[in-house]
């Protein structure tokens, strides 16, 4: 992605030929605008790890209120703290080239709308599961918000991104057991936010000379590129062996080896891509994405292959 440039990866509707059709067509234009404005595609990287650590806590497949109740939180939580980031950020991403189309997507009063739902769906769904989730689901909210505000103090923000995505194993867990009687979540937790902090790093190398125009704060910004970079990879690195040592913790075989040395060829591309402007993009998204996919298999086929 070029520093300046944003594309909308959606087209306007054709122009329609009946009253209806244009009716219709404007429908699904607004939707794909509101989903482009809390990126929904990004579910794919906090999603599958919730749902491993919910598949393992069960055993296998758990009751239907729990599966119904720990999606409805997953959704909610990340809803919420998207639209709040958009929200918080707002006159921020109307100065940068990159971000500028954010404010266009929806107005002020929708994004506040799905703010309010998806903390409404992160506290319902915890009242469907259990007391300890709905005391919990307070802090879950606090902690998905405050990542947003963490770049006007700190270039430790991208830390903050990996406590708000780490929550998802632990509390998938304590939605199934409603108690903390294992370490593997908080492993498995612990390894997803160094993961996240990580492609975080790479994700903000695109916007080092604007946070530093702007007094915001990031690690690129105030270290660079090549220590941002280096940092990354040790973070990845660490992250591999936080899953690994979760999987042994499980009591996981050969195949979730499998695919734990696959995750670790992906990162290890990763750490390559991202060092080629061109392709962080691929660094970001896409082989992030299949990192998670690959432990939610993982998980999947230790559990109901065995």
């Amino acid at each position: 992605m070029q520093r300046g440039r944003y594309r909308i990866p959606f087209h306007l509707p054709p122009k329609p030929w009946t009253v209806e059709c244009g009716r219709v067509n404007g429908v699904k234009f607004s939707i794909l605008r509101w989903a482009e404005f809390i990126k929904f595609e990004h579910t794919v990287f906090a999603m599958p790890f919730g749902l491993a650590s919910m598949f393992l806590a069960a055993g296998g497949w758990p009751d239907g209120k729990i599966f119904a109740g720990v999606l409805i939180c997953l959704v909610g939580a990340r809803t919420a703290a998207m639209a709040f980031n958009r929200l918080a950020d707002w006159s921020i991403d109307q100065k940068n080239p990159r971000t500028a189309v954010r404010s266009t997507l929806v107005s002020k009063t929708t994004a506040y709308a799905t703010m309010g739902g998806g903390v409404l769906a992160l506290v319902g769904g915890a009242w469907l599961l259990n007391p300890l989730c709905l005391m919990l689901s307070p802090i879950a909210v606090g902690i998905v918000f405050f990542y947003s505000l963490t770049k006007r103090f700190t270039w430790g923000s991208h830390g903050f991104l990996g406590l708000a995505l780490g929550t998802a194993p632990v509390g998938a867990w304590l939605a199934v057991r409603g108690q903390f009687d294992s370490w593997v979540p908080i492993v498995l937790g612990t390894a997803v936010g160094l993961w996240v902090a990580g492609f975080d790093l790479i994700y903000a190398l695109q916007d080092r000379e604007f946070d530093r125009e702007h007094g915001l704060e990031s690690f690129p910004a105030r270290f660079g590129e090549a220590a941002a970079l280096k940092m990354a990879t040790g973070l990845h690195g660490l992250a591999v062996l936080g899953l690994g040592v979760a999987g042994w913790m499980a009591g996981f075989g050969w195949r979730y080896g499998v695919c734990w040395t696959a995750v670790c060829v992906v990162l290890w591309m990763e750490s390559h891509w991202s060092k080629v402007e061109g392709k962080r993009w691929k660094a970001f998204f896409q082989a992030n994405a299949v990192v998670s996919l690959l432990v939610l298999f993982g998980f999947l086929w230790e559990i109901f292959w065995k």
